[in-house]
């Protein structure tokens, strides 16, 4: 090859290089910023105390996303709009430690929302969301110390049950106040404080049994009528009849006579 077929070479060779390194730093570049690019606007991944972390705090959320890194252990969902939860919301989270909720809209918590959370979980924050009842069912076998203040809740057999399936979190049970409840009385107090005093479900149980008794009572005095009415109505039918033979000659009331004894027997 002559110098002059060289240093036309050069350039191209050169263009060629420059070329190769730019594909190869945009691949990785591509490659490092696709899995932040998944998160929802607002989201990010971190390291705190050591722990992996995602935050959504603030998101403009309004259901819980998609993609998470499942080696998180921190998971930060507070102040956004999310209505309600899911079932198996959490499933692909098993190393989950800590679940903040908290300043959302949930109304509604599916059954199983939380399973696969049990064995690492052991802190859950529902407060200031739209809560007003919630089965004990939803937190089985979760062992998490779970935050429910600030909810508009109905004070019931329901959520005594429910408070006594979970561990509430430290200072947070004051907060858990009657917004509605099945006594009157009871509206604006803390439920605790109530659930002192009164049994819920037992007030529940011995309402229902009144209310049977006076089903069953109301049954039993309607076959009692009837049955009165019916002997009262066959009495008065053989009045009339008796009333009518006497009207009748001799001959033929004996014989009419003969006919409603081998009747009435």
């Amino acid at each position: 090859m002559t110098a002059a077929q060289r240093v036309l070479l050069r350039p191209i060779t050169m263009g060629l290089l420059v070329q190769s390194l730019f594909l190869l730093l945009f691949f990785l570049l591509g490659s490092c910023l696709h899995p932040a690019a998944a998160f929802p606007k607002g989201c990010y991944s971190s390291e705190e105390e050591g722990l992996k972390t995602f935050r959504c705090s603030n998101a403009q959320l309004t259901e819980v996303p998609r993609d998470i890194p499942n080696d998180t252990k921190k998971l930060y969902l507070d102040f956004n709009q999310i209505p309600f939860l899911p079932h198996d919301a959490f499933r692909d989270l098993p190393l989950l430690l800590e679940l903040d909720l908290s300043h959302n809209a949930i109304a509604r918590v599916e059954s199983g929302a939380f399973q696969g959370l049990a064995e690492h979980l052991h802190s859950l924050d529902l407060s200031s969301n739209r809560l007003v009842s919630v089965s004990k069912d939803t937190f089985s076998n979760l062992k998490a110390k779970v935050n429910l203040s600030n909810n508009p809740w109905l004070c019931d057999c329901r959520l005594q049950e429910l408070i006594r399936a979970v561990e509430l979190a430290a200072d947070s049970s004051g907060g858990i106040v009657c917004d509605s409840s099945t006594q009157e009385e009871h509206v604006g107090k803390a439920f605790l404080q109530v659930m002192a005093d009164t049994d819920f479900c037992n007030v529940y149980k011995k309402t229902t049994d009144i209310a049977m008794l006076v089903t069953m009572f109301g049954w039993f005095a309607m076959v009692i009528s009837y049955l009165v009415y019916y002997v009262r109505q066959n009495q008065e039918d053989a009045r009339r009849h008796l009333e009518y033979l006497k009207s009748l000659p001799s001959k033929q009331r004996q014989s009419e006579e003969s006919s409603t004894i081998s009747t009435v027997v």
